[in-house]
């Protein structure tokens, strides 16, 4: 059985792939026709991850492993077969591709098509530019204000909401150190 996957990204609307891959095929081999149709390299930490339907992180498919102690199943891309976590039309993913900055595609499993094989993974439509594989973590760092900075110097932004109600406060004054 062959798979079509669409892959979208929220920092790049216009960029979109669509990859077919074999459903025994690995998520490894997944990986790698996902990023080599974005131009990125492949020496990065990445995972994918199978989503409910809302989009909720469920089950880690992840490059290696990283030894934690857990009851839960670990899932290798090297390892795992697609066909393993992902069946049906409609299925959500996630593929992480920047873990410092958690910046990840969207995935959908577009179509399944029964009777048919593929040797090699194939990106068989590219819309757009990739978002950057990965951002200097400095644009990631809020800006936090030096101690000696004035109320003057921040500015009203710094506050949100200009309509200061010193009454909406009240409320944790009444809360004691017993309450705690």
């Amino acid at each position: 059985m062959v798979y079509k996957f669409i892959i979208g990204s929220e920092e790049s609307e216009n960029f979109k792939l669509e990859i077919v891959i074999d459903a025994a095929d690995t998520f490894m081999r997944l990986r790698n026709a996902i990023l080599e149709a974005a131009g990125y390299s492949k020496d990065q930490m990445d995972s994918f991850f199978i989503c409910d339907d809302d989009w909720n992180n469920e089950k880690e498919i992840t490059y290696m492993d990283m030894g934690t102690d857990s009851d839960e199943d670990i899932w290798l891309m090297e390892d795992t077969p697609i066909e393993e976590l992902v069946e049906d039309e409609g299925q959500k993913l996630k593929f992480v591709f920047d873990y410092m900055t958690d910046r990840y595609f969207y995935m959908r499993l577009k179509e399944t098509m029964p009777g048919k094989s593929l040797v090699d993974p194939l990106c068989q439509r590219k819309e757009g530019k990739a978002p950057k594989e990965s951002i200097d973590i400095d644009e990631f760092v809020p800006v936090i204000p030096k101690v000696d900075t004035t109320i003057e110097e921040l500015g009203e932004e710094f506050f949100g909401d200009e309509e200061f109600n010193e009454d909406e406060l009240s409320e944790f004054e009444e809360i004691g150190s017993e309450d705690l």
